[in-house]
């Protein structure tokens, strides 16, 4: 009889236990429901502006990447031939400046609109390309940099390489210099190889006569890039082919 005593005792507690825990946390629930309320409307909050977040950048992203193909076939648009008819409803260009300055316009509405996107970060490098062609060197050299700092490795080269092709074009070597050797610096970027950024600078070297520091890139690279495409070349400036003899006139 003690042990059935004894038992029901146990059972007793377990149930009288469960109770006040349940009523406990009925109470805390009765107590705190604006708090539990209140967070779980924001919790709900947050998933839904996540959600529409999601949908919103897929929106614009689809617009930045139409906005930025239209821009890129304003671009690529062929020139206009002196004395070739221009067909009906082709539009064309009479000059690679004037074409420029065009798609220029509308590269620079997508990277304003659309900056956030790949697509709108193309844009803006596109728009230092074809400011260059239209002959706008400082709001190129602007342009460019803002992209050389950005986030995006691969574009912040194309553009570090643009502004050193504009730089020695405009007879700043130095800093063309600058970045060339910035760009070098291995293991490069999947837009700017290293052996592309030591051929160019071996180039500048070459064309202000400085042949010895261009010939040392290219051993350089002869010897490190041996079955590359930098090493083949480095390797033909090395060791040039000899002029073929021009054949007598018949």
């Amino acid at each position: 009889r003690s042990d059935t005593v004894d038992q029901q005792t146990k059972a007793a507690l377990k149930k009288d236990k469960f109770v006040t825990t349940t009523t406990h946390g009925l109470e805390w629930a009765s107590e705190n429901r604006r708090s539990v309320i209140t967070t779980t409307a924001i919790l709900l909050a947050a998933i839904v502006v996540v959600v529409l977040s999601g949908v919103i950048y897929n929106n614009r992203s689809d617009a930045a990447s139409a906005a930025f193909g239209a821009a890129m076939q304003a671009y690529q648009t062929p020139l206009s031939q002196a004395g070739q008819p221009v067909p009906s409803g082709v539009k064309t260009y009479t000059s690679a400046a004037e074409r420029a300055k065009a798609a220029n316009a509308m590269f620079v509405a997508v990277a304003d609109k659309y900056g956030m996107t790949p697509s709108g970060g193309n844009a803006r490098y596109f728009a230092g390309l074809t400011e260059i062609e239209a002959g706008q060197t400082q709001l190129a050299e602007d342009t460019l940099k803002k992209v050389a700092g950005g986030w995006d490795s691969n574009l912040a080269a194309l553009a570090k390489f643009a502004l050193a092709q504009m730089y020695h074009d405009t007879g700043r070597d130095p800093q063309a210099i600058d970045l060339y050797k910035e760009l070098a610096k291995k293991p490069g970027t999947a837009t700017i190889p290293s052996g592309l950024a030591q051929l160019q600078l071996a180039e500048l070297y070459t064309d202000e006569g400085k042949s010895a520091d261009a010939r040392t890139i290219y051993a350089t690279l002869k010897q490190d890039d041996a079955k590359g495409p930098a090493g083949a070349i480095a390797s033909e400036k090395l060791n040039p082919a000899p002029a073929q003899p021009m054949a007598p006139p018949q």
